[in-house]
């Protein structure tokens, strides 16, 4: 069963007598454990539909499925509920909880969402913290580690719930080369060793180096998907 499934899916932001059309009818399936992004310059509509996707933003017309759950039908509280469940975030600046230690940022989303007992939540955030090479960090603060490792925590948290769908909007941008490099093959782990699928919005050419599908977009038109391999960086 494909994990997203959309069909003449559309989104249209109204402002006054302004009508935007952001997404116009697109059609596109994601498989289970897959690698893909969304491309497409500022603007056609890339973040639009990671939005919609995570739950965030209702489609104004057409069918959209996630997980197999119709995403149109779930009013503001249940789509907060599902996304706690089913989707992971990562994003370009990290959104890590500057308050919270890097375990504790890990651990948020089992507690406040998901309501783990104790000793199961702290068993699940170390494994996290130990598979994306943060082990041994889990009493810094984010303000004491570098980006690269922020979007290292970032990651964990986004798989702890043990979400199949993780979104990623721009995960490379605030990062240098080799750093970028490195979140994308731990990424490419994370997704061999839990089979979760990473769907990206990017401009990032690192990335679409590496992903097996990209969906072009422009002015809210999927102007085609094609299959890029996946292959491995030089």
């Amino acid at each position: 069963m494909s994990v997203v499934v959309a069909k003449q899916l559309v989104k249209t932001y109204v402002t006054g007598d302004i009508k935007v059309e952001a997404i116009r009818g697109v059609d596109f399936s994601i498989e289970p454990a897959s690698f893909v992004s969304f491309i497409g310059p500022s603007g056609s509509g890339k973040t639009t539909l990671l939005n919609m996707i995570g739950c965030l933003d209702p489609p104004t017309a057409g069918q959209l499925q996630v997980v197999g759950q119709d995403i149109a039908s779930l009013n503001r509280q249940d789509a907060a509920r599902f996304r706690g469940e089913h989707i992971g975030f990562v994003f370009q600046d990290f959104n890590l909880i500057p308050v919270l230690t890097v375990f504790e940022n890990i651990e948020y989303p089992l507690q406040m969402v998901q309501n783990w007992p104790g000793e199961q939540r702290k068993k699940r955030v170390q494994e996290l913290l130990d598979a994306v090479g943060m082990g041994d960090q889990g009493n810094k603060y984010p303000r004491q580690i570098s980006g690269g490792q922020k979007q290292r925590v970032a990651v964990a948290r986004a798989l702890v719930t043990n979400a199949k769908l993780v979104l990623a909007d721009e995960p490379t941008a605030n990062l240098d080369r080799e750093t970028a490099n490195q979140i994308i093959d731990l990424m490419k782990q994370m997704r061999d060793e839990f089979k979760t699928t990473f769907v990206f919005s990017t401009h990032d050419q690192r990335i679409v180096d590496n992903v097996e599908i990209t969906f072009t977009l422009e002015d809210g038109i999927l102007l085609r998907q094609e299959k890029v391999g996946g292959g491995h960086h030089a």
